[in-house]
């Protein structure tokens, strides 16, 4: 062991390390690993579970034995996985975890996805040696997008520091001792306090103590209904995870089995929720070229991400002005669907269902918002996020991994890279500037790859754009805990830049709460995004003004971009929910 070069052992090979900021991280990179509940890379570490715990010989020969999430690295250490001290702790710690857990575990919405359920396989937990739990709490059912069951439980504390970290911090520790428990804030249910429903605190969770809301007996109804038509779009991200459900590479571009599999499903017509992307951009920038013409509320905000929409609306009304009216591509595609399938299918409103598919469980939220219907009816029936399709394709005896790729139905199946990069985030934002800059200039942008706001790492990137004279500066960011400082510099007058996205989830929707689960985090982020930038690269057009079918929508039916009969069906107004919310301690 040089002085440049740092080693400790582990089951007595030499493993070099260099900035990992625990053991555990070492132990992962050597290709070795312990388990863990409270432990996530993107996370602070926590400590709680006691479940990584390890065997360190130190250089003087004393022996401890520690949390290997919170211990640092050190030279020279001997470390041992599996010795029969760290057996029988861990074993220990899931006995006393399955004591005072509801384990109703077939029936439970994450058998077979369970981290305890998993350990307390591989360690052979038969019998439990402690009283079961007696006193259940009652479940939490409340949201449109989440289930809470504190029955279940661990208090391993990641939806915390998730909510926290990422977010807001709606979720926190309550009593003590054997009466500890997690809850919303001050024990209200989740949809009375300022949850954003972006279900970061559901993909963290290792237990069904947080679970996605499902609709998937709902859907199922509709669509083995002989009477009724049904019309499903899916969001660009959805195609570069579902495949992780069913043994391919996270980044894996499944779109066509993903069509073949609906269709096998029964779903009467298939689209695809990247040619809202499309409509969007064609909306969304020209308001922008708009607001930044006439000098008016900028920046402007960018409106896709429903989480990030509910936190203005609760925790920044007064900031309601500086999002986009656009909605979203999942509620602009919806109302057209509405509008023309009916005629394409032969039926009338009441006998069509439309599903989105969506990586996101605020989406759920979102689809249920009043300005979001016609005739007193809901343009998005129902939300199904990836997993829940994923367990749909399952139930349904599809070989998914061997399906033949199917193209999407015409017109509103037609889409450019531009729509597909919406998953990532900075996707939105360069979408945008590849059309507001033919806008303002009239030029094609000749090198559309901005790749200063990609990334899945950073939550915080800008660029400063040069249309033909008129500087623009674009700022992307993910989670509200980033976003949240640009506000704060809005309104102390020294933001600089005029359009902000922002996306809840870190990373963009590649990282939404209904995608498939990952420790890995960081690299699956990575993978993911790349498959989205890969189909945009591969696609015949890249540019969402190009879309041909976009083209002909405006041609017969909407006019122009921000028309009257654009703004009527592709635009919406927002809502002040604060006074409908409980407040933290210490806002006014």
């Amino acid at each position: 062991m040089t002085e440049d070069k740092k080693t400790l052992f582990i089951e007595g090979k030499e493993v070099e390390f260099t900035d990992e900021p625990n053991l555990l991280e070492v132990i992962r990179k050597a290709g070795m690993n312990v388990p863990t509940f409270c432990y996530r890379p993107d996370l602070t570490s926590f400590g709680a579970c006691r479940m990584c715990v390890v065997e360190v010989e130190y250089p003087n020969g004393r022996k401890m034995i520690n949390s290997s999430c919170t211990m640092p690295p050190e030279a020279g250490i001997k470390v041992s996985l599996n010795t029969e001290k760290t057996r029988r702790i861990r074993k220990t710690v899931l006995e006393l975890l399955l004591a005072n857990h509801d384990r109703k575990c077939l029936t439970c919405e994450r058998s077979g996805d369970c981290e305890l359920q998993q350990y307390a396989e591989e360690y052979g937990i038969k019998e439990i040696r402690y009283a079961d739990k007696d006193d259940y709490l009652p479940v939490d059912n409340s949201s449109p997008s989440i289930v809470r069951d504190p029955n279940k439980c661990i208090l391993c504390g990641a939806c915390v520091r998730a909510c926290d970290e990422f977010q807001h911090g709606v979720l926190g520790f309550a009593n003590r001792g054997s009466r500890t428990l997690v809850q919303p804030m001050n024990g209200k249910p989740l949809a009375d306090v300022e949850c954003i429903n972006c279900g970061q605190c559901v993909a963290v969770c290792p237990t069904g103590a947080l679970t996605i809301k499902s609709d998937i007996e709902e859907v199922w109804s509709r669509v083995t209904n002989p009477e009724i038509k049904t019309v499903v779009h899916m969001a660009p991200s959805v195609r570069v995870a579902l495949g992780e459900m069913f043994g391919l590479e996270a980044g894996t571009n499944s779109i066509g089995k993903i069509n073949a599999a609906l269709r096998k499903i029964g779903f009467d017509m298939v689209f695809d929720t990247n040619f809202g992307a499309d409509l969007t951009i064609m909306e969304e920038a020209t308001e922008f070229v708009g607001r930044v013409t006439k000098g008016e509320n900028l920046p402007l905000f960018t409106s896709c991400c429903p989480a990030w929409i509910k936190y203005i609306e609760t925790a920044h009304p007064e900031m309601l002005n500086h999002l986009s009216s656009c909605k979203s591509p999942m509620s602009m595609q919806s109302p057209v669907l509405v509008q023309l399938a009916p005629q394409m299918l032969g039926v009338d409103r009441e006998h069509l269902t439309v599903v989105a598919i969506m990586p996101c469980t605020a989406k759920k939220f979102e689809c249920k918002r009043e300005e979001l219907s016609q005739n007193g009816k809901q343009d998005t029936d129902f939300v199904l996020t990836t997993k829940e399709l994923g367990k749909m394709i399952k139930s349904a005896g599809i070989d998914f991994a061997n399906l033949e790729p199917e193209e999407a139905d015409t017109p509103f199946g037609e889409y450019t890279g531009a729509g597909t990069i919406f998953g990532a985030s900075g996707g939105v934002a360069e979408a945008a500037v590849r059309t507001a800059y033919q806008m303002v200039t009239g030029d094609e942008l000749a090198d559309i790859d901005i790749l200063a706001i990609r990334g899945t790492s950073e939550r915080c990137k800008e660029i400063e754009l040069d249309l033909k004279g008129t500087k623009v500066t674009v700022r992307v960011v993910s989670t509200i805990k980033e976003a949240e400082k640009s506000l704060q510099e809005i309104k102390a007058g020294t933001a600089k830049f005029q359009m902000l996205e922002v996306m809840a989830c870190p990373g963009g929707c590649i990282n939404g709460g209904g995608q498939p689960r990952s420790c890995d985090n960081s690299k699956i982020k990575a993978q993911r995004a790349e498959g989205l930038y890969k189909e945009d690269r591969e696609l015949p057009q890249r540019k969402s003004h190009f879309n041909p079918s976009v083209k002909k929508l405006y041609d017969e039916f909407l006019e122009k971009p921000n028309s009257h009969k654009a703004h009527e069906l592709l635009h919406t107004v927002y809502t002040n929910r604060r006074k409908n919310c409980y407040i933290s301690a210490g806002e006014e």
